[in-house]
């Protein structure tokens, strides 16, 4: 099928699974994962409809800058610290804060910049050993030392739960994460912003090719779907 046909079912798949939950399908946001596309198919799919695109290596995204015309751009994989100054400022939003030591160096090129940086915090929701992330369990997220940061700003979180799961633990890593989203929410509201909520922290990012539709369903507002929109890669 074509890029735009399968844009158009998971377009079609995201809002039956967010009127299932009584969410607005319009409040999901639909970002395609371009790693190793070539130009021209990410512009059919920004032609196409989706909302941002999504990179992972810092040397393709720089390499494409020019491909992505005024569609949002985030930062989606694993971040180095030796590589923050290269993408501060050219993505939207990084979806990997995984560390405080990185946020600090996220924080420290932003100031250099004059800009803020928007963040997403990385969750290891399965505190899986071979993947980044912080914890979850809101009192060891160093949520006071994050806020103190200036040149970041937090706008949610991310997790990838482990591959090969069953349905019924996909969906339990999601139901989870949802409610961490909940509890993170609360305690910036009433422990750093001092009983005034955050109006920034507002995007939780779960959901990929295999299983968008199941995270929509269970709280997800950013989907991040690639090889469903332009095919296995080769």
């Amino acid at each position: 099928m074509s890029i735009s046909s399968n844009i158009s079912r998971i377009r079609a798949e995201i809002a039956e699974a967010a009127a299932a939950s009584g969410r607005d399908p319009d409040e999901v946001v639909l970002l395609a994962a371009t790693k190793t596309q070539p130009i021209d198919r990410i512009q059919e799919a920004i032609a196409a409809g989706v909302d941002a695109c999504g990179e992972n290596r810092v040397q393709e995204m720089l390499s494409k800058l020019d491909a992505y015309n005024d569609v949002p751009l985030h930062f989606i994989g694993r971040l180095q610290r030796n590589k923050v100054r290269q993408i501060v400022g050219k993505t939207v939003l990084i979806h990997s804060l995984d560390s405080l030591p990185l946020a600090m160096e996220i924080d420290r090129c932003a100031r250099l910049n004059g800009i803020i940086q928007d963040v997403l915090l990385e969750i290891n929701i399965a505190l899986e050993d071979t993947k980044g992330g912080f914890p979850p369990d809101v009192m060891l997220l160093p949520l006071r030392e994050l806020s103190e940061l200036v040149g970041i700003r937090m706008r949610g979180l991310m997790c990838i739960p482990p591959f090969g799961l069953s349905e019924k633990e996909t969906t339990n890593s999601f139901s989870k994460m949802r409610q961490l989203f909940v509890d993170i929410t609360k305690e910036i509201c009433d422990n750093i912003y001092m009983g005034n909520a955050n109006p920034h922290f507002n995007v939780l990012s779960m959901g990929m090719s295999d299983d968008y539709a199941l995270a929509v369903k269970h709280g997800s507002s950013l989907v991040r779907v690639g090889s469903a929109i332009f095919g296995l890669r080769a």
